[in-house]
């Protein structure tokens, strides 16, 4: 009885103690997360917030303010530059990602296989990776040179005359395309290669025994159950193509005649050639609502075709 009478008394303590100790154990986690916290406030939401506030008003970056609210948007979702911006970086999108993915894939399964040089091989595909995209986009301007380059030269040994590249409105985007592929065949390989060691090899020898051909086995076999490192690799692949800009910038610089004008690039030169801050961070804001809206989608639909397990 008087264990049972001492617990009300005890209750009420206990409740007045339980908010001080979830303070305490808020406190502790947040010295913990400051490291990271910090950075991720100064550098990336405060920046966003300022970048939002910016787009509701006209400003060249020197003189102050004016407030314009949605009138940028308007301006810019009515403006056939801004559509051809979107357009063209739709076209870098679609011919980059089929690619870089397919390519990727082809040395997966080859790397995945016991050969000599096997770890060498895999470290001089990956070395385009860490490669600054300064160098890359040089190289393969001079590699794409329609007068000097390589790749013309050893067309013409074949009796075909090498188009223009990224001198011509019309190849100019499949030049940026080939060498924004070359350079991200690594990362897409490393991926997918994780993701076929991943697969238990008992599968593919109960599929053998029961005859299934090699086809057969990658198409029911292998390709579904790499199905969640291809759904990393689109939705990764699909965001970096929205904001493809460097190799544009340099290779290109947005031309010929506008040619690879693509979102990223525009709000470079609405920012620094034209001086409208406001008009271009509306048009980040543009971009960032398009890429969510697409990977809210891709999220939504991977049910339909994403194995796990």
């Amino acid at each position: 009885m008087t264990l049972i009478a001492a617990r009300p008394e005890a209750g009420p303590a206990h409740v007045r103690r339980a908010p001080r100790r979830r303070l305490r154990y808020a406190a502790t986690v947040a010295v913990f997360l400051l490291p990271s916290l910090v950075p991720l406030l100064l550098y990336t939401l405060i920046p966003m917030i300022w970048s939002f506030w910016t787009s509701l008003h006209e400003w060249d970056l020197i003189t102050e303010m004016r407030w314009v609210g949605l009138g940028n948007y308007a301006e810019l979702i009515g403006d056939p530059q801004t559509r051809a911006a979107f357009l063209h970086t739709l076209y870098f999108i679609a011919g980059y990602l089929p690619l870089v993915y397919l390519g990727g894939l082809g040395l997966a399964v080859l790397l995945n296989r016991a050969m000599a040089g096997r770890s060498l091989l895999r470290g001089v595909y990956f070395l385009p990776v860490i490669t600054s995209w300064v160098v890359v986009a040089l190289m393969w301007k001079w590699l794409l040179n329609p007068a000097s380059g390589i790749v013309n030269w050893a067309l013409g040994l074949f009796g075909i005359s090498g188009p223009g590249w990224w001198t011509d409105p019309g190849w100019a985007m499949p030049s940026v395309i080939l060498a924004s592929a070359w350079k991200d065949l690594g990362f897409v390989m490393i991926i997918l290669l994780a993701g076929l060691q991943a697969i238990p090899k008992e599968y593919q020898e109960a599929a053998m025994v029961d005859g299934a051909t090699a086809l057969r086995r990658f198409r029911h076999i292998t390709l579904p159950l790499l199905s969640p490192s291809t759904f990393f690799v689109i939705v990764i692949s699909l965001i970096n193509g929205f904001q493809v800009f460097d190799q544009v910038k340099i290779m290109t610089g947005g031309g010929p005649a506008g040619a690879t004008q693509v979102v990223v690039s525009q709000i470079y030169d609405l920012t620094f050639r034209y001086g409208r801050a406001g008009a271009a961070s509306a048009l980040s804001w543009l971009l960032f609502a398009v890429v969510l809206l697409v990977t809210i989608v891709q999220i939504r639909g991977q049910k339909r075709w994403v194995t796990y397990g």
